[in-house]
């Protein structure tokens, strides 16, 4: 008995060790921004140095032989210097992530989206608590970072009033709500930023290709349902034995309030109304959408095709969902007395975003030297040349894309940051070996939602650790990684999973999504 506690002790040493490492590597990294900014020099050398070598690869679109134009020259140069503002005005997710995160700001300053969330707890059965608050975590995809700072105390809350240990429930609504990620029930932000990154990286070499917002919107709804149970299955039978034994309550541990759960009549008459309105606008929507030559509708009379005016206004949708709904509570609650105070509640949301701007500025310069200099098409025709001597099984290909995309995300955590990195690189190289660029995306989003819970380096993993410590003094970056391992693995083995089922049956993917490409007419 005593050999196998040392054991288990050495083994947790270990894997702590192991983490810790991760960390300090992780922590040592330049700011992301600045990496792009020392990206963005290096590609100039690059294109200069490959500008005097001469390839034999053939472009598959133009039928030319790829020569790497050099940048540094005068004549590009000159070029670059007027384009910069217009690269920055022009990054792909720049603009829709602003219009939906001021959509977003007022339905969190108004205190609607906490308002929903309380509702939703509130109605959960005490037997049915552990999936119950993964439901609401995958709902709360929708919504902004504030749903770490809601949902988590109030989880771990639930958890201890019905006596299960706190931080299980910390971890069941940090596994649905970051694990999960690429599971949801309903469009979120990350979607539009997605798109805009994988369709300019098939641009490439397909000048004239569209990627729809929802190009994996059939296999997140679908994959709902393995999140749920894989995090409900991991809770119950594997993370919270494990804290009971590992990880007991402080003595001295005293009860959140009570109240974070409760609410005001005002503020349930102003969520009724607000509800109502929310739910009438869906179903104006929907009215409008039924009729085969709605305005909404492409000039062919479908719905889901890229120049549907539908599909290409789902963040402004997003928006006014957010916004209407959100101004309405805040003005029956008094939280917007003025316009002031709702202009405020705007603002502040876009504050939020000022190092995704900043980070915007120096990404847009890099992607346009990586595209202009014809070094990103250069190395996926190569890439691809190598894919096919190789001879791989698409699947196999598919696989690895995952598996890299894990590893790096022990130390790049931001979804935006890596696929702006990955996208120029991996799409149009797999569409070369005719894997369409919809579930190259799809295989990045498995991999990159999996690993979130478990990387030390999650912008979000301090304050999830001062949360544990409310009942758990001890609690360290090592206890929380240990503690969200088995998350995910479940996740990334069962999203697999629904990503190959997905494929074997054909099902698509999304609108307007396939796996092969060129796409089969």
């Amino acid at each position: 008995m005593d050999n196998k506690n040392n054991t288990t002790i050495k083994k947790s040493s270990f894997f702590e060790k192991f983490l810790n490492t991760i960390e300090v590597i992780g922590n040592k990294l330049p700011d992301i921004t600045i990496l792009f900014l020392f990206a963005f020099f290096i590609m100039l050398f690059i294109s200069f140095a490959l500008s005097f070598v001469n390839f034999d690869y053939i472009h598959p679109t133009t039928k030319e032989q790829i020569k790497i134009l050099n940048i540094l020259s005068p004549k590009e140069l000159t070029i670059f210097l007027t384009q910069i503002v217009s690269n920055f005005i022009n990054f792909p997710p720049l603009g829709i992530t602003i219009v939906a995160t001021i959509g977003i700001g007022v339905a969190e300053g108004s205190g609607y989206i906490r308002t929903v969330l309380i509702k939703l707890l509130n109605i959960i059965p005490k037997n049915a608590i552990a999936p119950s608050i993964i439901f609401i975590s995958v709902v709360s995809h929708i919504t902004s970072d504030s749903s770490y700072v809601i949902l988590m105390p109030i989880a771990s809350m639930m958890f201890y009033a019905v006596g299960r240990h706190p931080l299980a429930g910390i971890a069941a609504s940090f596994a649905g709500l970051a694990g999960g990620f690429s599971a949801s029930f309903t469009p979120a932000t990350i979607d539009p930023i997605m798109q805009g990154f994988t369709e300019g990286a098939a641009r490439l070499i397909d000048p004239t290709y569209s990627v729809n917002v929802l190009c994996n919107y059939f296999l997140s709804v679908s994959s709902t349902v393995a999140v749920i149970l894989v995090c409900w299955f991991v809770t119950d039978k594997i993370v919270e034995p494990f804290l009971w034994k590992t990880m007991p309550i402080d003595e001295d541990c005293q009860k959140e309030d009570t109240n974070i759960t409760s609410l005001s009549k005002e503020e349930n008459r102003a969520f009724m109304i607000s509800t109502i309105v929310l739910i009438s606008m869906i179903v104006l929507l929907i009215i409008l959408l039924i009729p085969k030559d709605s305005l909404l509708r492409s000039p062919s009379g479908k719905l889901t095709t890229p120049d549907a005016p539908v599909m290409k206004s789902i963040v402004p949708l997003l928006f006014l969902f957010l916004t209407i709904p959100g101004f309405i509570y805040g003005k029956l609650t008094n939280k917007f007395k003025t316009t002031k105070e709702f202009s405020l509640a705007m603002s502040s949301s876009i504050k939020n975003l000022a190092s995704f701007m900043l980070f915007a500025f120096f990404c847009s310069q890099f992607l346009y030297v990586f595209g202009k200099s014809q070094v990103g098409t250069l190395l996926a025709v190569s890439g691809a040349e190598l894919l096919k001597s190789l001879a791989l099984p698409p699947q196999i290909t598919i696989a690895g894309i995952i598996f890299f995309t894990a590893l790096l995300n022990l130390i790049i955590t931001s979804a935006s940051s890596k696929w702006a990195i990955l996208a120029p690189i991996f799409v149009p190289m797999l569409m070369y070996v005719n894997i369409s660029p919809e579930l190259t995306q799809a295989a990045f989003r498995i991999s990159d939602s999996a690993i979130n819970v478990v990387t030390p380096l999650f912008a979000f993993y301090p304050l999830i650790i001062s949360y544990c410590q409310k009942y758990c003094k001890k609690t360290g970056v090592g206890t929380l990684s240990s503690m969200m391992l088995p998350y995910s693995i479940g996740l990334l083995i069962a999203l697999m999973i629904m990503l190959y089922l997905f494929w074997a049956l054909n099902i698509p993917l999304g609108f307007n999504s396939g796996y092969v490409y060129p796409p089969i007419q």
